[in-house]
């Protein structure tokens, strides 16, 4: 992901905010190439994931043209939630890291909900079970 102007603050350097839409679209992505459609998960099954929590540590300033690494690894899955552990990299250096929890809810009253089994198994193997 490159940093364009509008991610970046008056002084130049990635906003902290920007970094939750970085982590967000890197989660997409990451579920996308798992071959999870989240819009058929909504329409069909009534299910979606929302953030209930984020951690993140802001450890360098990136700036305007870097080009970033967004990382996602899935660290635990429990039966109604994912925890992922997110890294934003400028090569080798770490710029950010995240520890983000997805929960899975029924769209209706936005209630817990089981992950789904045949999603649960197009998952890869969790750090921690």
């Amino acid at each position: 992901m490159r940093v364009y102007y509008e991610d970046t603050d008056s002084g130049g350097v990635v906003y902290y905010a920007n970094y939750l839409r970085f982590f967000e679209r890197a989660r997409t992505e990451w579920l996308r190439s798992l071959g999870v459609d989240q819009q058929a998960l909504a329409h069909e099954a009534g299910l979606q994931f929302v953030v209930r929590r984020a951690e993140i540590d802001f450890l360098r300033g990136a700036r305007l043209d870097d080009l970033l690494e967004i990382t996602v690894e899935l660290a635990l899955r429990k039966r109604t939630y994912l925890m992922l552990k997110q890294r934003a990299l400028r090569g080798a250096e770490q710029m950010a890291e995240a520890l983000v929890q997805a929960a899975c809810v029924r769209r209706e009253d936005f209630k817990p909900a089981a992950i789904p089994a045949a999603l649960a198994a197009q998952l890869p193997e969790a750090l921690h079970t």
